[in-house]
């Protein structure tokens, strides 16, 4: 193991998309979405632990799931647990992570990684973070793992890259980000045979990051910079206290990666998702003869095809007719919808907070 490689597992996120099972107050990386007997972020760290030294393994979340994480990740020390006091995306947590680390470790190289999502063949993982992880020390490279699209998907942003400029096997030159496309768009970089999705897996020196800050983001730079002498020790709480409320909110994607001009991509296959969405689950659950997946103990499905029903292990579930249809019951919400409704998740949070408040978020 390579005592200069580290991860920062970020785990702060919401995932509204996956309610009524995912709240405010439990989302979904500690959920076991796919009914595996782990949650998402346990499986994100064993993924980790498999070839980096715990100590070099950073949890970055916020401040109201550090128990929650505590629970899950007993054996991860307390000081490797980073609490966010607000939700800023992820360009200051990346700061936050590479100002600390640059002060204990100034050959470090991090990659920086969401704790939600899937990954299957994790020994092909392993191989391409490592191999990442050596490019951007050697090349003080910026460098991305970008998923081969296997069909025009309009919900995750692209990567494209040059596929004539390599300096090494499978690295290539990242020419630009795109956002999320319409389906023709998405069609067009599908069959164009250059564009990857962006899975949000990045890998760099610290030390280059935090001079891409000062280059990109001076004034988050300034901020973080002014406060480098009281990280890792007694003062830092009250350091980032002081700090948070004066970043902007943008993605380390807007803040840097689309700026920097080294920024390289390792095209990919290990049985991805960022599980974003019901759908996402409902592709990645085992199904029955009629292509339904069913996430309970106790659940009776009947003349139904292709849906999917999630709902609590000692409740009784049953179920008559349903196409295409997608169920999660939970303990004070019952959520019945078209699959193909599905992206209007948000929006139907948005009429329960306006007609119901809080309570139910």
């Amino acid at each position: 193991m390579n005592e200069h490689f580290y991860a920062a597992i970020l785990a702060g996120g919401l995932g509204t998309r996956f309610w009524p099972k995912s709240r405010v107050a439990y989302p979904k990386q500690f959920l076991d979405i796919l009914n595996t007997g782990e949650t998402l972020i346990q499986s994100t760290y064993k993924r980790y632990i498999s070839f980096l030294p715990a100590e070099n393994i950073f949890i970055v979340t916020s401040d109201e799931y550090v128990d929650i994480i505590k629970e899950q990740l007993p054996e991860i020390s307390h000081s490797n647990i980073l609490a966010e006091p607000s939700r800023k995306n992820t360009a200051p947590c990346v700061a936050y992570m590479s100002f600390k680390l640059l002060q204990t470790d100034p050959e470090a190289c991090l990659i920086v990684a969401p704790s939600d999502h899937l990954i299957t063949d994790t020994k092909t993982f392993e191989e391409l973070t490592l191999q990442g992880l050596k490019f951007a020390h050697e090349h003080k490279a910026f460098v991305t793992l970008g998923i081969k699209p296997t069909y025009p998907n309009t919900g995750y942003g692209y990567i494209q890259f040059d596929q004539s400029s390599t300096k090494e096997k499978n690295v290539h030159k990242v020419k630009n980000f795109s956002e999320k496309p319409d389906l023709e768009l998405a069609k067009t970089f599908l069959a164009s045979g250059d564009f990857l999705w962006n899975a949000g897996i990045f890998m760099w020196n610290v030390k280059d990051v935090v001079n891409a800050f000062e280059k990109f983001q001076p004034e988050m730079y300034e901020l973080f910079s002014a406060e480098r002498n009281n990280f890792n020790n007694e003062k830092e709480k009250e350091a980032i206290e002081r700090i948070y409320p004066l970043c902007v909110s943008i993605s380390i994607d807007y803040a840097i990666m689309e700026k920097a001009d080294n920024v390289f991509v390792i095209p990919a296959s290990f049985g991805w998702s960022d599980l974003g969405t019901w759908n996402s689950a409902y592709t990645n659950l085992d199904k029955d003869e009629k292509e339904n997946a069913l996430h309970g103990d106790n659940i009776i499905i009947i003349d139904s095809i292709n849906s999917m029903v999630s709902a609590p292990h000692e409740k009784l579930v049953v179920l008559q007719g349903l196409d295409d249809f997608i169920v999660v019951d939970t303990h004070d919400v019952l959520l019945i919808c078209k699959k193909e409704k599905e992206q209007q998740v948000k929006e139907f949070l948005a009429k329960v907070k306006k007609e119901k408040g809080d309570k139910y978020l």
